[in-house]
């Protein structure tokens, strides 16, 4: 759940963006996974959703190494991967800034410290509309 004040709107980074409202102190922490807020979402219950629900769905869930997928139940699943993100997710379960952010900045991340499939497939992304692929992010090479 998001523990700053945030705002979404057009990002330049890829169709919206999650933005502070204020600035944001390095080392703030931004997000942190909350039961009942965040939702823990097994493979099987994901392939059970029809189709175009699943990949639409998809586009916002990430999936930690354990196989379980995660959807941030608030504004925080609007949050683009950047290559040198201000933000980092050193242990997965919360999200922090790594300098000062200031307010209008929007915030990003890098997938591949948390998102499992990021990280096999060891490469940059970008993130696009859910295409019907059920992953709704395009490899750049």
């Amino acid at each position: 759940m998001l523990r700053v004040p945030t705002f979404v709107a057009p990002s330049p980074i890829a169709g919206v963006g999650l933005f502070a409202a204020t600035d944001l102190p390095a080392g703030t922490v931004i997000w942190e996974h909350t039961e009942g807020v965040d939702w823990r979402v097994m493979p099987e219950e994901l392939a059970a959703f029809p189709e175009p629900y699943r990949s639409r769905l998809r586009h916002y869930l990430y999936e930690e190494d354990s196989g379980v997928f995660v959807l941030c139940g608030d504004n925080a699943k609007f949050m683009n991967h950047a290559d040198r993100p201000n933000c980092d997710d050193p242990e997965g379960e919360y999200t922090v800034t790594n300098r000062l952010v200031h307010a209008g900045e929007e915030l990003t991340c890098d997938y591949r410290t948390f998102d499992r499939e990021s990280r096999l497939l060891g490469t940059t992304f970008q993130a696009i509309e859910a295409d019907g692929s059920g992953n709704g992010r395009l490899r750049v090479e």
